[in-house]
């Protein structure tokens, strides 16, 4: 008798009818977080502050029932916590979480001069947000054995100048990860993804798209060959979310080309 375990094929549909929310989800990384759920058999609900984009999504989607927007301020409270019941009043209870919102430009002027109400802009959205977020869902996360993906950034382990609002709130978002497996386990896992160069021209609402301009140098200081694309992020995210990452939890996945492993010198 062979103690060998079985060969098993793998799930095609790895979030099948799992219902999944996505913050910033209607442009960028999180409107391709949201399609790849759809596309791996789930539902999804995202919430972004942009009403155009979001409406863009369901209409371009075209997946009825499956998927749902209404607007979202994380910074707020009451939005974080009236978005969270209205989506599990409309898809069902939750069982993942991305949170994704935040200002997506990370450079400001000289910190010494830098206006209090800029670095909250930052923080507010990008960790006060993933908060706000974690708190209101968990009680169905918990349930559920669900899960939470934070997309975090490259940055918080390297810099460019007049970046520390950003480089702050997503180094937070990590740490914030790593404390939330361990209190959460092991009924809600926690990761965080940090992107590098993601190029999204293309994935923002119609009146906004243009078509990617980057040059054969942009791609190609990259290990990888090329610059990122929110499906590579999001293939990521799906399987963090998914049954298949059940052992994964606490970890920050950089998803960035290989550039934070090549050496540069000036």
């Amino acid at each position: 008798m062979s103690l060998t375990p079985p060969i098993v094929p793998l799930d095609p549909l790895p979030m099948r009818d799992r219902v999944v929310v996505v913050t910033g989800g209607a442009q960028g990384i999180g409107r391709g977080i949201a399609q790849a759920v759809l596309g791996a058999g789930g539902r999804v609900a995202i919430g972004d502050l942009d009403r155009d984009a979001g409406a863009a999504c369901l209409a371009e989607w075209n997946v009825g029932d499956r998927a749902w927007f209404a607007p979202l301020d994380v910074a707020r409270e009451a939005s974080v916590r009236g978005f969270l019941r209205k989506a599990a009043a409309r898809l069902g209870p939750i069982d993942g979480l991305v949170n994704n919102a935040g200002p997506a430009d990370p450079q400001v002027d000289d910190l010494a001069t830098l206006p209090l109400a800029q670095w909250r802009r930052f923080v507010d959205a990008h960790l006060t947000g993933a908060f706000l977020c974690c708190k209101h869902a968990l009680p169905m996360l918990r349930e559920r054995q669900g899960a939470i993906v934070n997309i975090a950034s490259s940055r918080v382990l390297q810099s460019e100048a007049h970046t520390e609002p950003y480089a702050a709130a997503k180094g937070g978002l990590v740490a914030l990860t790593h404390a939330l497996a361990i209190s959460e386990g092991p009924r809600v896992r926690a990761n965080a993804i940090s992107p590098g160069w993601i190029v999204t021209d293309d994935w923002r609402r119609p009146a906004a798209r243009r078509r990617p301009k980057l040059s054969r140098r942009d791609h190609a200081q990259h290990p990888a060959g090329r610059a990122g694309t929110p499906e590579d992020i999001a293939a990521l995210a799906v399987h963090l979310l998914s049954p298949a990452s059940g052992f994964v939890t606490g970890q920050n996945i950089v998803v960035d080309g290989g550039m934070t492993r090549k050496m540069q010198y000036a």
